[in-house]
């Protein structure tokens, strides 16, 4: 037998990421330069290929300092005073907030002006959660390890949202051990489906292979939540940045072998994975 290789159709960009990189790309071919507010993806090589077209990259400190220009934002989508502030100084913004993402902020925004306590699920200092916390005022809880809740003091009863690509056991895990402390929880699951229903492909197809390898960005909280998918089902598998970190020795010559990425994942770069695996 000879070593193969496949790609798993269902990896690769969401459609939020898809959609963001286009308007990129078109205002790129036209004007040759556009400001991006936070990277476009939490995927460094991705990153480069669009800064060579002429993307740049900018943290909050430097939009502040911006007037009269226009300026992308990604998919994870932003506090209220980023659209207040681009009001102030003249600043277009070419909005590319995933509509899932806003979704979840009109509904946080709505628990919000009926006080409501707010606990949301994810990560600390994600682009989306900061989002999520805007529409709040900065006042909802945030959780990212279980362990957390107990240094909070929480209210009796709590609105639960989550980041959008968190892992939907883990979502309904936390559910139940607020309720175990005897706190009512009005529920909303707020996952992304493209993301959730990838947990459950991914489980399928990392059992058909002799050896996975998973392509991801370092940044990429899907990629973390997809990649522990495949390994959970599958302990051949190996986490991979780029083509270079592939390793000749993971593999023989008559290994079945999958690749499969997160929905930051470029298709040209598991593309190029396979091509490495098929040239040793």
């Amino acid at each position: 037998m000879k070593l193969s290789v496949e790609i798993d159709e269902n990896s690769g960009f969401c459609f939020g990421v898809v959609f963001a990189i286009q308007m990129a790309e078109d205002i790129l071919d036209e004007e040759g330069h556009l400001f991006c507010l936070g990277d476009i993806v939490h995927n460094d090589e991705e990153v480069a290929r669009l800064r060579k077209k002429g993307l740049e990259i900018i943290d909050h400190e430097v939009f502040k300092k911006l007037t009269n220009t226009k300026v992308l934002i990604r998919a994870h989508g932003e506090p209220p005073e980023t659209y207040q502030l681009a009001l102030e100084n003249n600043i277009e913004l070419v909005d590319a907030s995933c509509p899932v993402v806003l979704k979840l902020q009109h509904r946080v925004r709505e628990a919000h002006n009926k006080n409501e306590k707010i606990l949301i699920y994810g990560k600390h200092g994600h682009a989306e959660v900061k989002g999520l916390l805007g529409q709040t005022q900065n006042e909802a809880i945030v959780v990212e390890h279980f362990d957390e809740l107990n240094n909070i003091e929480l209210p009796e009863r709590i609105q639960l949202f989550s980041q959008t690509t968190k892992r939907t056991k883990n979502l309904y895990a936390l559910k139940e051990n607020l309720e175990s402390k005897g706190i009512q929880v009005d529920f909303n699951d707020t996952l992304c489906r493209q993301v959730s229903n990838r947990d459950i492909q991914l489980r399928d197809f990392a059992k058909r292979f002799d050896k996975v390898v998973f392509v991801s960005g370092l940044k990429s909280s899907n990629g973390k939540v997809l990649y522990d998918v495949c390994k959970d089902n599958n302990p051949n598998t190996y986490f991979v940045t780029s083509k270079n970190e592939i390793k000749k020795e993971w593999f023989t010559e008559d290994d079945k072998v999958g690749i499969c990425g997160a929905t930051s994942t470029p298709q040209w770069q598991m593309d190029e994975v396979k091509d490495v695996i098929l040239n040793f």
